[in-house]
Order: C-alpha cells, then sequence, then structure tokens
C-alpha cells in the first residue's frame, strides 16, 4: 500500500481497528471495482493528511469476507469511520475528501 495507508484482512482488523486509540478509516474495495479505483488517490490524501492523528486502511473485500460480512458490505467502495471499536460514519460510493476530512476533525 502507498505511503500511510494500511492494509487490513480479516485477522488484522480487530487488532488494528477496535484496540486503535485514534480514529480508524477504513476504504472497503476490491481490484475490479472501478470506482474503487477512482477512490484510491483521495484515500491516500486522507492518510497523509491525518498520519499523525487517525489511522487509514484498505481492506479488500475478495480477500477478507468475514470482515466485509460483519459490517454488511454490500456495495464497494464502502468506506466505515470508526472511534473506540465503533461505527462513527458510514460511506457508499464515491465521496469527496471534504467529507472524510470534516467527519474525522469531529472525532479529534
Amino acid at each position: 500500500m502507498a505511503g500511510n495507508v494500511t492494509e487490513l484482512t480479516d485477522a488484522t482488523f480487530d487488532d488494528i481497528v477496535h484496540n486503535s486509540d485514534v480514529p480508524v478509516l477504513v476504504d472497503f474495495w476490491a481490484p475490479w471495482c472501478g470506482p474503487c479505483k477512482m477512490m484510491a488517490p483521495i484515500i491516500e490524501e486522507v492518510a497523509d493528511e491525518y498520519a499523525d492523528k487517525a489511522k487509514v486502511c484498505k481492506l479488500n473485500t475478495d480477500d477478507a469476507r468475514d470482515s466485509a460480512m460483519e459490517f454488511g458490505i454490500s456495495a464497494i467502495p464502502t468506506v466505515i469511520l470508526f472511534k473506540g471499536g465503533q461505527v462513527q460514519k458510514k460511506w457508499v460510493g464515491l465521496t469527496s475528501k471534504k467529507d472524510f476530512s470534516a467527519a474525522i476533525e469531529e472525532l479529534l
């Protein structure tokens, strides 16, 4: 993964997301998803901007089906913002950096 983006798996999800003391933005995506590819640079920008304040992760739903099912991911890209292991906000489809940044700011 590029820069400050962490790649999640079913095995690492709980440890990284639920045990984090900072907000965690998780991008649920798949390699065959066109809109996911369009969103990748936005996710990377958010990761760079919030490198010291939040975690930004990507989860390939093809490889991590358990986590995708746990959060009811039926369409991708879906991005979920967690704090304290709890879902704070969820976006489905292409979303702007401004929307992600505003939501992260609220939790800081």
